[in-house]
């Protein structure tokens, strides 16, 4: 039997928050919500505490942007399990690329359309369940991390070494 997958719903505006955790309900019965952040420092906060497998952020809240919780998860988060999956919701798509450079599975643009969502939803089940092991789950995580944080894979560095 697996475990239920739970989510973060991180939100300022709060007849946003409750709406979109009204249809995450209602389109992913089994999905465990998390209680939601209203401002950046709160989600980082609650989703360092409580590890859920997926984050849906407001790009523009209070304390932290949804980006810089992105980068924060991605710095502080624990080796041994793979990041969350990230949705970035926002009123502005000028973010699009940034939130695609941060990971993120999917961009939803307010006010969230119940069949946008139901498709993002999709592809996060199926992101879920193409997770592997714990190896596979790490090389993602190490991926996640490196592209989040703008590091090209280790290369090797030569030392010179001049001659007196």
């Amino acid at each position: 039997m697996s475990t239920p997958r739970t989510a973060l719903v991180a939100e300022d505006e709060p007849l946003l928050q409750a709406a979109l955790q009204h249809d995450l309900a209602a389109l992913w019965p089994e999905l465990q919500l998390l209680p939601p952040a209203g401002d950046g420092h709160a989600a980082l906060d609650a989703a360092l505490a409580l590890r859920p497998d997926i984050c849906f952020l407001d790009i523009r809240m209070p304390g932290l942007s949804g980006l810089e919780v992105a980068q924060a998860l991605a710095e502080d988060w624990p080796e041994d399990r793979p990041l969350p999956l990230l949705v970035f919701v926002t009123a502005y798509d000028q973010y699009a690329l940034q939130a695609f450079e941060a990971q993120a599975l999917d961009y939803l643009v307010k006010p969230v359309q119940r069949e946008r969502l139901a498709q993002c939803l999709q592809r996060l089940q199926q992101r879920l369940a193409d997770r592997g092991g714990a190896a596979d789950g790490l090389g993602q995580t190490l991926a996640q991390l490196r592209a989040l944080l703008g590091n090209a894979p280790a290369q090797p560095r030569l030392a010179v070494i001049q001659a007196q």
